[in-house]
């Protein structure tokens, strides 16, 4: 199971105590799946489409526990190839006008049917803001996996839609932003602090602390990897100069001579040339008397400037 699919699994299990949570996570769902159609005889049917069960499971709960509406109210048919969509008609015109004038869609005499994506009635609350950005991440969100990259987003059809989910998101200070993706408007959220965040204020804290480990994790193996490549690059930078201190060496050796050299640069000479994987350090112990890593690394340097005026006078 994919981790988007964890996270579904685990928020179609939460359940709120308040009815007033309840309409804003269903509104949520009505505003991303929901349709009202006309039928012929002038009656309306609410028609619900979905791909996933997990909604569906939270849809019958959720109107069975709103609107007291037993479950031979709901139609359920499998439509499309390999029927992976699930379609939920509700034909009941008592219910059909509760469900509209519960989601603000109708007047109250249920003559005239404004379908919208959320009456601000319904999410003052901040619980309510919750529910409802719970309701759309189950009815058209995604996570990607957070073990390659951290994304989160929720597709609108439309951009007034998206807007207004990404100031609902903006509300609890996640840095929501929304991007065209063919005809659709994606409402989207980078970085892990805030994908934890919006998993916490969804209810999906399971998820949260997966998401916690997985980040943990990835941290340690990016400073082993940093540390690893410090240190190869280090010990890189430590060889080329070790090659080319011995280069200068030996060109002296073989022009002028090591005798030419003072006391204290010939004995630095002949100890790199015995020992050329040797760091400065341990080169110095091995003097007489003993010299420290930066007399050593003095020695050195005097010897390649020595090299370098031979190079010019050739």
């Amino acid at each position: 199971m994919s981790f988007s699919s964890e996270v579904k699994e685990e928020l179609g299990k939460k359940e709120d105590a308040a009815r007033h949570c309840q309409i804003a996570e269903f509104a949520a769902i009505m505003a991303f799946c929901g349709k009202i159609r006309r039928e012929s005889g002038g009656e309306m049917n609410i028609c619900i489409t979905t791909e996933n069960e997990v909604v569906l499971k939270r849809l019958t709960e959720l109107v069975q526990t709103i609107f007291h509406m037993e479950q031979k109210n709901l139609m359920i048919s499998y439509e499309g190839k390999n029927k992976k969509i699930i379609r939920i008609d509700i034909k009941n015109q008592e219910y059909v006008a509760k469900i509209l004038m519960t989601l603000k869609w109708c007047d109250d005499r249920f003559t005239r049917v404004e379908p919208a994506f959320v009456h601000p009635l319904l999410v003052q609350k901040e619980c309510c803001k919750k529910a409802f950005i719970r309701g759309a991440f189950l009815a058209a969100g995604s996570i990607s996996d957070p073990n390659k990259f951290y994304h989160y987003e929720i597709v609108c059809e439309y951009e007034e839609d998206a807007e207004q989910l990404r100031e609902l998101l903006a509300f609890f200070n996640l840095d929501a932003k929304t991007i065209q993706r063919k005809r659709n408007y994606i409402v989207y959220l980078k970085e892990g602090n805030n994908i934890t965040d919006v998993l916490n204020l969804m209810g999906a804290c399971v998820s949260q602390m997966e998401l916690f480990n997985i980040m943990i994790l990835k941290g340690m193996r990016n400073d082993v990897n940093r540390k690893v490549n410090c240190e190869t690059a280090n010990l890189n930078k430590t060889i080329e100069a070790a090659v080319k201190q011995i280069r200068d060496i030996e060109y002296i050796r073989d022009t002028v001579g090591l005798e030419s050299l003072s006391d204290g640069l010939r004995q630095v000479a002949y100890v790199r040339l015995e020992n050329p994987d040797m760091n400065l350090k341990d080169i110095g112990g091995l003097l007489t008397p003993a010299v420290g890593k930066s007399g050593v690394n003095h020695r050195l340097r005097k010897i390649s400037e020595i090299a370098e005026q031979l190079r010019g006078s050739d």
